[in-house]
């Protein structure tokens, strides 16, 4: 999908939410944005420094984390083993190695499955196994590739508390999802992506009020849910 004068900023300690229908951009400016794809024209910067010609792995290094929409986890290897798979690349001490694995573990409340493996994982603990290994790396930022997806309610809202957490860390979240109301709630402001430009942009409160945004995306029976 091309994409033309896409101009989106995400400030450390904010969530804010892509959004749009299928075929609007979204993919292709998360792929921008970490990497996976070159723009033609446009620079991407990180923290006021142009990082448009640097690799997919110098940009996680600086400080730029990315959760796939596909299951990432390393199928075969424990849930310990997969965290520590990252933290053995950044040259830390083993004995760092194993603090930060441990403390990551009992955050996310995958401890107690430490020793399973990739493939034994529901959805919802597969997703926390994922942000976990994605904040190994500590990264300023982070994109959530459809969080939501194929995961049951309870871990839809076990998400919900993640992506306030990864906020209360003062890191900053990009997130685009076909769940509306779920992304709508957990962000501060959202844009609305439509054929490849940015429709609207603001809160989920105007964005869910806006006419053009109900009468080319949300649905004219849109209601905005609330969360207790």
């Amino acid at each position: 999908m091309v994409v033309s004068d896409v101009n989106i900023e995400v400030r450390r300690g904010e969530v804010v939410g892509l959004l749009g229908p299928n075929g609007a951009g979204k993919t292709t400016t998360f792929y921008m944005i970490v990497g996976m794809i070159k723009p033609t024209a446009g620079k991407v910067f990180l923290d006021g420094v142009n990082i448009s010609r640097e690799p997919m792995y110098k940009r996680a290094r600086m400080g730029i984390g990315y959760l796939s929409q596909e299951a990432s986890v390393f199928r075969k290897l424990s849930v310990r083993d997969n965290i520590l798979a990252v933290l053995e690349v950044m040259g830390i001490p083993r004995t760092e190695r194993e603090r930060r694995c441990q403390q990551l573990m009992e955050e996310f409340a995958i401890a107690h499955l430490a020793r399973h493996k990739g493939y034994m994982l529901s959805g919802g603990e597969r997703r926390r196994t994922e942000i976990a290994r994605a904040l190994a790396t500590e990264p300023r930022f982070i994109l959530l590739d459809e969080p939501f997806a194929g995961i049951d309610p309870i871990a839809v809202e076990d998400i919900m508390r993640i992506v306030h957490d990864l906020k209360n860390r003062n890191i900053g979240v990009l997130v685009t999802d076909h769940n509306v109301h779920e992304t709508l709630f957990i962000t501060d402001r959202s844009y609305l992506l439509f054929e490849g430009k940015i429709l609207k942009s603001g809160t989920a409160e105007f964005l869910a009020g806006d006419s053009e945004a109900r009468r080319l995306y949300l649905g004219e029976k849109f209601k905005l849910d609330r969360y207790e």
